[in-house]
Parts: C-alpha cells; sequence; structure tokens
C-alpha cells in the first residue's frame, strides 16, 4: 500500500526538511560564506557549476535578483554556446555522465585566481560533476558542494577515480533529500515529490545572505542584483555587471 500521496502531504515532508536545515546547514552555510565573501571582496567571482535539474539551483545562485553579480553560470550548453560544438550534442539525456568535459567546459570559462566555484548534484557522482570537481581542486580553487549526502552514500560513483562530489569540496552542504530524491510512495513501489530543488534552492538563498553579512561587516561592496522588473533596476544592474567585463555571462534564456 501507498502512503497518503497528495500536495499537502508533500508540503509537511517539505516543512520538515526546512526545519532540519535550520538546525544542519548553519555550519556549512557558513564555512561557504566565508569563501564567496572572501572572493568577491578581493574582486573574484562565484563560478557555478550543475547539470540537470541542478542548473535550477546555479540559476538561484547566478544572476537572478537579490542574487550576487559576481557570479558566472557554467553549463553543459557552453560546449555549444561558446566552444562551436554541434547543437545536436545537448540532444544525448545522458551528457552528463560523459568523461572528459570539465576540462573543454573550463577553458571557455575566463577564470581568476580570486575564483571560489559552487558544484550542484543531488547525486554527486555523475562523471561530469566529478570531473569538474576533481579539476577545481587541481587548480587550487576553493570548492563548495550542494548534494545529498544521503545518495551520495547510498550510490556507486559513476567516475572512474570512483571520487564523487563530496569527496573532493572543502565545504559539503547536505540538501537532506533521500536516496532516490523523492519522499511520497506510491503502491507500485514508485515515488512522488521531488525535494532537492526546493531545498537545494534554500540553501543557495541561505548563502547569498551569509555572504552579504560578512561583506558588510568587512565594509566591502555588496554587489546585489535588483529586479530588472523595476524602473531603473536593468540599467543600474549593467552597470554594475560592466565591472567585470566578460567574466559574467548571462544566458538569453
Amino acid at each position: 500500500m501507498s502512503g497518503s500521496v497528495s500536495g499537502a502531504d508533500y508540503l509537511r515532508h517539505v516543512g520538515a526538511l526546512i526545519e532540519r536545515l535550520a538546525v544542519t546547514a548553519g555550519e556549512g552555510v557558513a564555512a561557504a560564506a566565508e569563501l564567496v565573501s572572501a572572493a568577491i571582496a578581493a574582486g573574484g567571482v562565484v563560478q557555478v557549476f550543475g547539470t540537470g535539474h541542478s542548473q535550477a539551483t546555479a540559476m538561484e545562485i547566478a544572476g537572478r535578483a537579490g542574487g550576487l553579480i559576481p557570479t558566472n553560470r557554467i553549463a553543459l550548453a557552453d560546449l555549444v554556446t561558446y566552444g562551436g560544438q554541434p547543437a545536436d550534442v545537448l540532444a544525448d539525456p545522458l551528457l552528463e555522465r560523459a568523461p572528459g568535459l570539465a576540462e573543454r567546459l573550463l577553458d571557455l570559462v575566463e577564470l581568476s585566481e580570486r575564483d571560489v566555484f559552487v558544484i550542484v548534484s543531488n547525486s554527486g557522482i555523475n562523471s561530469s560533476v566529478v570531473d569538474m570537481a576533481i579539476e577545481v581542486a587541481g587548480r587550487g580553487y576553493p570548492l563548495i558542494a550542494i548534494t545529498s549526502l544521503a545518495h551520495a552514500t547510498s550510490a556507486t560513483s559513476r567516475h572512474a577515480s570512483g571520487k564523487k562530489l563530496a569527496d573532493l569540496a572543502d565545504v559539503v552542504i547536505d540538501n537532506l533529500a533521500p536516496y532516490g530524491d523523492t519522499v511520497l510512495p506510491l503502491a507500485d513501489g514508485g515515488r512522488v515529490g521531488a525535494v532537492s530543488s526546493v531545498t537545494s534552492a534554500l540553501i543557495a538563498q541561505m548563502l547569498v545572505a551569509e555572504t552579504v553579512q560578512r561583506l558588510e561587516a568587512r565594509g566591502a561592496e555588496t554587489p546585489v542584483y535588483v529586479s530588472a522588473n523595476i524602473p531603473g533596476g536593468h540599467e543600474r544592474n549593467l552597470e554594475i555587471e560592466s565591472r567585470y567585463g566578460t567574466r559574467l555571462r548571462r544566458y538569453a534564456v
């Protein structure tokens, strides 16, 4: 038999996870905010990478109202948009599992030694994510991971090294999603109600808020987006973005 499956049941599960995050995420978010605020105060950029639905969390960090301006989202689509690859390379639904993509993607980014990286992956096991973490760590950049430790510890890495994202990061923030990401069981053995997008988005916004607090404490500028849908917002954002030249890439969609 399935458990109860309704919007109210889903909300109860998510509410419980949020209450847990309030207890468990604080230390990791604080440590991550120290790295991010130090990078921004020094003129660095927050480089964010995620694949699949983790791209939603990357978009919470890079390029949205109320978020930090010195942020750049790295995506598999960069292989086409900036790397000259044919568009059909993105038709492969298992592209995120392909080895050797990270170095190619980083070659397309204008990096600075002052930058910091955030990699988002619920499972933390796919080759592109682990490759990116290995490349980032090997180049000496601070690395923050947002991932599900429950999934990572229950799954086998798909990377040749056997490593997972959490093994390589300086700071790991657990999004508390269960193995498989879903919380409501069905009678046929399936499950519905994915939660990682919700909890990871909350972590992203907590990280932004904690970073701004630390920048203010340093007496540093807090370069934050205002909504482009209020008068003067777009122009104000463009002026601050221009200080970073071509280091910030914004997608049209």
